[in-house]
């Protein structure tokens, strides 16, 4: 059974654009979460508020490659997973990011739902952030509907 989810999207913007985008916690809640305790960086806990889903989370960052990739542990007990974002610059300058969950537990009865609800999720938040950095477009968060 697949126990993880690849999305990917590119983005007219340089990697180290898209990079800032993903752990200055301003410019998160242009495009995604409306609050962060701080930037993503090695080691570090950092709560999310998303005041549309009246939802907060606390992610613990792993692993921070200037420009390159971000890994983050979120959810507790058999619900975390690892979110690992892969930034990959293009000759042309555009950005390819690449956003992978995986660990996902594949016993529990939900699984189909749970996974294409989460590759919903990341197609939603890569559309959001290629919206914000090609357009200044910062009213597409907290829009998807469950």
């Amino acid at each position: 059974m697949i126990s993880e989810i690849t999305s990917k999207m590119r983005i007219e913007k340089p990697a180290n654009e898209v990079f800032n985008a993903l752990v200055d916690p301003e410019k998160i809640g242009n495009y995604w979460f409306s609050y962060g305790s701080g930037r993503l960086e090695e080691g570090k806990q950092i709560t999310w508020l998303y005041q549309e889903y009246n939802a907060e989370l606390t992610i613990t960052v792993v692993e921070v490659k200037i420009n390159q990739k971000i890994v983050y542990k979120w959810g507790e007990g058999e619900h975390e997973t690892t979110v690992t974002f892969l930034i990959t610059e293009e000759q042309t300058g555009s950005t390819v990011l690449g956003v992978t969950e995986s660990g996902f537990n594949t016993n529990n009865p939900e699984i189909v739902n749970i996974l294409l609800g989460q590759k919903e999720g990341w197609m939603y938040m890569l559309t959001c952030l290629k919206g914000y950095l090609e357009n200044s477009i910062s009213t597409l968060r907290g829009s998807l509907i469950h």
